[in-house]
C-alpha cells in the first residue's frame, strides 16, 4: 500500500512539474522581454530628447515630461488589431446615431444656440454641423478617451509600424504642452492620440484649435467655446461653404447605371434630375447650380445620397463615407426640431 501511495505521489509531482516549469519559463521569459523592451524604450527616449530639443521644444518641458513616459503594450495591441470595416452601414448608423444621442443633440443645439450662432456666423459654419461632429466624435464630450496621449504617441513612435507619423504627432503634442494649453496628465484621448471633445490629433490641434474664450489656452478638453470654435475653424479652413448643405438622400430610378456612383463622377443637379434621380420623398431635385456626386455607403441595396462640395470637407475630417453621411444626416435631424 505504501508503495502504491509513493508511486502516486511521484506521479503527481511529475505532472505538477510538467505544468509549473513551463509556466515559470514563460513568466520569466515574458519578464525578460518586458525588461528589454523598457530598456530599449528608455534608450529611444534619450535619443528623442535630443531630436526634440533641436525641433524647438524647451528643455524644461522635455525634462519634466519624458522621464515619466511609459511604454504601453495595450496601445500596440490595439494598433495591431484595428477593425477592418466589419459593420454594415445600417449597424454603423444604429451605433453612432441611437435615439438617445439624437434627442440629446436636439436639446444641446437649443441650449447652446446663442454661442453656436455667434461662432457659426464668425466662421461661416451652420451650428447644426458643429453639434453633429461634437456628438459623433465624443458623445458631446462624454467619451473623449482615457489614454494619456503622450504615452500613446511615444509608444507608437517607438513601436515603428507607423513610427515616423507618430513621432511627428508626439513632437506636436509636446509643443502643445510647451505652449501651456494643457497639463500632460490632462492631455487625454484615444489610444491613437486623438484628443479632447473634438478628437483632434496634435497636428490638427496646431492647425485648427481656437482660444475662443480668450484665456490664453486652446482647451478642446473642457471649454465649450474652444471646442465649438475649433470644429468650426477646421471646417472653414478646409473649404466649407456656408450657403450650402452637405447633400441629401435621394431615390434612384429602376435600372440605374451604378457606374455613376462615387466621388470621381460629378454632375449638376439638373443632370441628375434628367437621369431620373429624385428627392427621397419623390419630389424633384432642387434647381440650384450645384455639382453633386452619388454616394452609396451601404452598397446598391442601401440608401443613396447626392453629396455636395461640403461633403468632401467632412471627408477631410474623417475619410469615411459612413462617418460623413452620418454627420450630415445627424445635422439635418437635429435642425428639424
Amino acid at each position: 500500500m505504501r508503495k502504491v501511495l509513493l508511486q502516486d505521489a511521484i506521479g503527481y509531482c511529475r505532472r505538477l512539474t510538467a505544468i509549473v516549469l513551463p509556466l515559470l519559463f514563460l513568466t520569466t521569459g515574458y519578464a525578460i522581454v518586458a525588461d528589454a523592451q523598457e530598456e530599449n524604450f528608455a534608450a529611444w527616449l534619450t535619443d528623442f530628447h535630443q531630436d526634440a530639443l533641436s525641433e524647438g521644444i524647451s528643455s524644461e518641458t522635455l525634462d519634466a515630461v519624458l522621464p515619466g513616459l511609459t511604454f504601453r503594450p495595450r496601445v500596440v495591441e490595439l494598433d495591431r488589431r484595428q477593425p477592418e470595416g466589419t459593420l454594415t452601414y445600417a449597424e454603423y448608423l444604429s451605433r453612432v446615431l441611437p435615439p438617445a444621442r439624437v434627442n440629446r443633440g436636439k436639446r444641446l443645439l437649443r441650449k447652446h444656440l446663442a454661442l453656436l450662432t455667434e461662432i457659426g456666423d464668425a466662421y461661416g459654419v451652420q451650428p447644426r454641423f458643429i453639434v453633429a461632429l461634437w456628438g459623433i466624435e465624443s458623445d458631446f464630450g462624454r467619451v473623449t478617451g482615457g489614454f494619456l496621449v503622450l504615452d500613446s504617441l511615444a509608444t507608437l513612435a517607438f513601436d515603428g509600424r507607423r513610427g515616423e507619423f507618430f513621432r511627428g504627432q508626439l513632437l506636436e503634442a509636446l509643443r502643445i504642452v510647451d505652449d501651456g494649453h494643457v497639463q500632460p496628465d490632462k492631455m487625454l484621448g484615444s489610444w491613437a492620440g486623438a484628443m479632447g471633445q473634438s478628437q483632434f490629433m496634435p497636428s490638427s490641434f496646431q492647425q485648427f484649435a481656437v482660444d475662443q474664450d480668450g484665456d490664453g489656452r486652446r482647451d478642446i478638453w473642457g471649454t465649450l467655446p474652444d471646442v465649438f470654435a475649433s470644429a468650426a475653424n477646421y471646417l472653414a479652413k478646409t473649404g466649407w461653404q456656408p450657403n450650402q448643405t452637405w447633400g441629401r438622400r435621394v431615390r434612384l430610378p429602376e435600372r440605374f447605371d451604378f457606374d455613376l456612383k462615387g466621388l470621381e463622377v460629378k454632375k449638376s443637379l439638373d443632370e441628375w434630375q434628367a437621369l431620373g434621380v429624385r428627392h427621397s420623398n419623390g419630389d424633384d431635385l432642387p434647381t440650384r447650380q450645384l455639382s453633386a456626386s452619388l454616394i452609396l455607403p451601404g452598397g446598391p441595396e442601401g440608401p443613396a445620397f447626392l453629396t455636395y462640395p461640403n461633403y468632401r470637407v467632412l471627408l477631410k475630417w474623417n475619410r469615411s463615407h459612413y462617418f460623413a453621411t452620418a454627420v450630415g444626416q445627424f445635422a439635418d435631424i437635429i435642425a428639424a426640431q
